[in-house]
């Protein structure tokens, strides 16, 4: 059984600036999560908080190319995951973004419903990160309730 979960949306502005979006933990928290320790670069561990929802996450980033890549790991002892975000510019104005999550257990008697929640959460960040960059609407964070 194939258990990555992948999204994918075209966002209509250029690569870095959906990079940075990811990276900058004060332009992520317009859409995302509400804070970071720090800016995502290779070989950093950085905690991302959700005060809305009294949660955090720490991320181990494994890997980041600018502009092109950005993969970090996450999740508890026995539960951790592996994202691996893309960009690829189309032209000067617009960017296909893919998220992949790849490392959910395929014996978890639990799996469907985690990748289904997996997928939503990515869909809902995705759209959020989309009208942040393109229309500017920063009032979206946090507002899945599950």
């Amino acid at each position: 059984m194939d258990t990555q979960v992948i999204t994918k949306f075209i966002m209509l502005v250029p690569a870095n600036e959906v990079f940075e979006a990811i990276v900058d933990p004060e332009k992520m928290s317009n859409y995302w999560f509400s804070s970071g320790t720090g800016r995502v670069e290779q070989g950093k561990m950085i905690t991302w908080r959700y005060d809305e929802y009294n949660a955090e996450v720490v991320i181990n980033v494994l890997e980041v190319e600018e502009n092109k890549k950005i993969i970090f790991s996450w999740g508890g002892y026995g539960q951790e995951t592996i994202v691996t975000i893309l960009l690829k510019e189309l032209d000067n104005r617009s960017t296909i973004i893919e998220v992949n999550e790849s490392g959910l257990k395929e014996d978890d008697p639990e799996i469907v419903n985690k990748m289904i929640g997996q997928k939503e959460g990515w869909v809902y960040v995705l759209t959020c990160l989309k009208a942040y960059l393109e229309k500017g609407v920063n009032n979206l964070r946090a507002s899945l309730i599950h």
